[in-house]
């Protein structure tokens, strides 16, 4: 009996701390604001504000980084009333998440969805002025931003895009409203209910067991190379579209794969990035580029990557004219599944 008595009080108290846990706790309270708009209103009071002009973020330099500023809802009313926009604009803006101490995190766009007669082009100088800050584009300040912010203004970029992209109802044409905290948009005409989607992206770095392969687009910075990627098409798994873009790309058959990680991308709309190591057989590398896709592939040796993976200053211009082969910065998630690569062998051979 003392024994049960034990495992039913151990129970508990493990189902009491899981119940309290930070993680928990704050998952329920985004929750409640995501369902209930006074709630979310309510948080608006406390809240802070991450601010946005044309989708770009408001930041402040600091020495080799990038720093996102909040402001506080008195602030940014203050801030609208100087430039001639009324504070119900504020219910524009979108939840992002929260602190552990619930201090809700909101972004808006000063120009998205305006009806200020002020041009927008005009307003920006000025803005930054007041605000001591800059609006830089997010695809240029990512990689210099700390973790937390470059999430948070990666999420904030992605929602305020679709928000500016599904005003309307598919089905009946009529204006769609956003609930408060910007989780879903609603047809008032026929209650249908919209909700912001991430299309499948997968990204895989291809191994023969003892090179990787790597691959750059003519849209990426000269020198850097990257794992292969594409969408994931309607009806395939995540395995078939692995086996299909590394066949259509650079025309080698996957033998192997393995999950990876995952991460949330902004660009150029909002993706989930699914990240894997793959393997073909060893007799069977021969590159066949996909020209209408990528610039360049090749095959690497492992002290080839390790060595670009130490390259602190990879836009540097050789005496040649030409620059160093170098990777994704750390914020992506192709830099962590090289990385993997390079500091587990296991990726090399992986299960079947």
């Amino acid at each position: 009996m003392s024994l049960y008595c034990g495992i039913a009080c151990r129970r508990k108290s493990l189902w009491c701390y899981r119940l309290l846990s930070t993680y928990v706790t704050k998952t329920r309270y985004l929750l409640e604001l995501k369902e209930d708009d006074d709630a979310c209103k309510t948080a608006q009071q406390t809240g802070a504000f991450y601010l946005f002009h044309s989708l770009a973020p408001l930041l402040q330099k600091s020495e080799h980084q990038y720093l996102a500023p909040q402001h506080s809802l008195s602030e940014l009313e203050k801030l609208l009333a100087k430039f001639g926009q009324d504070t119900q604009r504020i219910e524009d803006s979108v939840l992002l998440g929260c602190s552990e101490k619930h201090e809700a995190w909101f972004a808006l766009d000063l120009v998205l969805n305006s009806s200020s007669p002020i041009n927008a082009s005009l307003q920006k100088p000025q803005m930054e002025t007041e605000l001591k800050g800059s609006f830089i584009e997010l695809r240029k300040a990512l990689f210099q931003l700390n973790e937390k912010d470059a999430s948070l203004l990666s999420t904030a970029q992605a929602l305020l895009r679709w928000h500016d992209a599904h005003q309307f109802c598919s089905r009946s044409g009529q204006p769609s409203k956003k609930n408060m905290a910007g989780s879903k948009r609603v047809c008032p005409s026929n209650k249908i209910i919209y909700y912001p989607q991430m299309a499948p992206v997968v990204i895989t770095l291809v191994s023969d067991g003892t090179q990787c392969l790597l691959a750059r687009q003519s849209s990426f910075p000269k020198g850097m190379y990257s794992a292969l990627a594409g969408f994931c098409d309607i009806g395939e798994s995540l395995e078939e579209a692995v086996r299909r873009e590394v066949a259509e790309e650079v025309g080698l058959e996957v033998e192997r794969l393995q999950y990876s990680a995952s991460q949330h991308w902004p660009f150029p709309n909002s993706s989930l990035m699914i990240a894997c190591h793959a393997t073909v057989k060893p007799g069977q590398t021969e590159i066949q580029v996909n020209l209408r896709e990528l610039e360049a592939a090749a095959w690497f040796s492992h002290d080839e990557v390790a060595t670009a993976l130490r390259r602190n200053n990879p836009y540097t211009q050789q005496q040649n004219g030409t620059f160093p082969f170098w990777l994704p910065p750390k914020l992506a998630i192709a830099h962590q599944l090289i990385k993997e690569w390079v500091e587990k062998p296991t990726c090399s051979a992986l299960p079947a």
